[in-house]
């Protein structure tokens, strides 16, 4: 039997691919097991059935802070305790999704011949894919763009696996979840696992005006809660079951730029209007905005230029084009073929094991 080591960790985009492809596993009896830390990696990972390892970790910062020296004896340790977990598990494979944790375990892979494979979801490569690379035998990535960055190293063009689930959506039943009407247009605005502030506050200025139009879906984010009541308006501050049921009924969808859920979307053609995360980021999402709009996915408001006048426009541009841009995302592929891509090259890296 074959037996695959799993990491990644941070946010919940460096889980979810991982999560994406458990039936698939399972349906060819590979054994598999997740290493991280306790962040947010070990709460999916353990709800979605997985066997879950801890080891320490410290965080990879761009910028000086003197937690950076207390972390690298986190780091160090994390090694060691890698080490230890891979001798006893001894799996064939170790498959990264990236993220701080990602680093002390592809090491430890490394240094006991456990070939690394790792998955890369934004067009420009994070710290952790950086400092991992020269440790796998493979990379994978989703952006056409992303190649030029992954010199030196195989890589191949796969796209992002996507749950089975979201394919399973059902428009009335997102209706009765929501207290709405399956007929009338339905706005959803998501700004990710942790929310989006901006959004939250310059949808907050909009929403009388909106709900006169829409059905509004509001993904807030844990503990941003607005003070806004409407029967044209749900709030909810996180949702993991039934989320196929709300993209289901979504018209037209707002939402940051992370990988996962422009690939998501991409593969239910929903029109979106992207607002990347730009303010005290290092950018990626920028530029995975980009890299839709220039393939006529997606219309792009800037988080610099988000006010409630630029977002009721952008809105509204992007509800004109919404028919047009579905034409484009259904012509693209509803990636469905992601998984045969990714396991036809893990088989191939098995085999020169």
């Amino acid at each position: 039997m074959v037996k695959v080591a799993l990491t990644g960790g941070g946010t919940a985009g460096h889980v979810m691919p991982h999560i994406a492809l458990l039936p698939q596993y399972r349906k060819l009896g590979w054994e598999v097991f997740y290493i991280g830390s306790r962040g947010i990696e070990k709460e999916l990972a353990t709800k979605a059935g997985l066997t879950f390892y801890t080891i320490q970790t410290g965080k990879l910062r761009r910028y000086f802070s003197v937690e950076n020296f207390v972390d690298i004896f986190r780091l160090v340790i994390g090694i060691f305790q890698a080490l230890f977990l891979l001798f006893r598990k001894r799996p064939d494979l170790v498959f990264s999704k990236g993220g701080f944790v990602s680093v002390p375990v592809a090491l430890a892979a490394w240094v006991l011949r456990i070939p690394v494979v790792s998955h890369e979801s934004d067009l420009t490569p994070g710290l952790a894919n950086r400092l991992i690379k020269p440790f796998c035998r493979l990379i994978f990535y989703c952006f056409p763009e992303t190649e030029k960055y992954l010199t030196g190293v195989r890589s191949v063009a796969a796209g992002i696996p996507v749950r089975e689930q979201l394919l399973r959506g059902d428009r009335e039943q997102g209706a009765r979840l929501c207290g709405f009407d399956a007929t009338r247009p339905t706005l959803l605005v998501m700004g990710g696992s942790s929310g989006a502030e901006r959004i939250n506050a310059a949808l907050r200025t909009l929403l009388p005006e909106l709900v006169t139009t829409w059905q509004i879906i509001h993904l807030t984010g844990k503990g941003k809660a607005i003070d806004f009541k409407h029967p044209s308006y749900a709030p909810f501050e996180y949702v993991n079951e039934g989320l196929e049921h709300l993209f289901a009924l979504a018209d037209l969808v707002v939402t940051r730029a992370g990988a996962n859920s422009l690939f998501e979307l991409k593969a239910l053609a929903k029109p979106m209007l992207l607002i990347p995360l730009e303010i005290a980021s290092r950018g990626d999402q920028v530029d995975n905005a980009k890299s839709f709009a220039a393939q006529g996915w997606a219309q792009v408001l800037r988080e610099t230029d988000l006010t409630p006048d630029t977002l009721r426009a952008a809105i509204e541009k992007t509800r004109a084009e919404a028919p047009a841009i579905q034409e484009r995302l259904r012509k693209s592929g509803s990636g469905e073929g992601i998984a045969k891509v990714i396991f036809d090259y893990l088989h191939k890296v098995l085999e020169l094991k």
